[in-house]
């Protein structure tokens, strides 16, 4: 079975553009929802604070794909998993955020989000998650009510997905080739 690499091309790829809550997150880490910053319960729910904390996207995780009859992995490295948490904020994409990667969904937002520098004293260790070094973590306050009350507080959603365009390290490699085939060509007849 195929493994691709998905890379990020700062001009000719978007990036990540929602994340996205879901019932199977593809990363295969469930988040949790926050009962209070100082106790750690998974799956606990506090009225008041409502953030869901989790893994966004983990670096040289294999990620199962089908794309009609073919079957394959992806996955990002940790250079393009940094980019895209960097390109995200850039971009002011924060508030953009989906249900199952079906339907747009308002008042859910991205207010914490890092690069785990040091799996052992990261952040995300308080909360139970043993992450690798390079994943990009995230807290997402929902002050959306259906969304809390119907998807988080029943467990129908369970961790974060990303929503995006990344170029693939294959066809970027055919597309240097493609250019530098045009530059010999172009010097041949000069």
């Amino acid at each position: 079975m195929d493994i691709i690499e998905l890379i990020l091309d700062e001009f000719e790829s978007e990036g990540v553009e929602a994340i996205s809550i879901v019932d199977s997150p593809a990363i295969e880490i469930d988040f949790v929802a926050l009962k209070s910053q100082e106790e750690v319960r998974f799956k606990a729910v506090d009225e008041e604070k409502r953030i869901l904390m989790g893994a966004i996207l983990v670096p040289n995780k294999p990620i199962y794909r089908r794309n009609n009859e073919k079957e394959f992995y992806i996955y990002f490295n940790r250079e393009t998993v940094a980019k895209a948490s960097q390109m995200f904020l850039q971009k002011g994409y924060q508030g953009n955020s989906t249900l199952e990667h079906e339907e747009a969904i308002n008042g859910l937002t991205l207010v914490e989000s890092w690069i785990v520098e040091d799996p052992e004293m990261d952040k995300s260790k308080l909360y139970g998650f043993d992450l690798p070094k390079g994943t990009w973590f995230g807290a997402m306050k929902v002050d959306n009510e259906d969304v809390w009350n119907d998807y988080v507080k029943t467990g129908k959603v369970k961790g974060f997905s990303i929503e995006g365009f990344f170029a693939n390290k294959e066809v970027e490699a055919q597309k240097t080739l493609d250019k530098l085939g045009e530059m010999l060509e172009k010097k041949k007849y000069n």
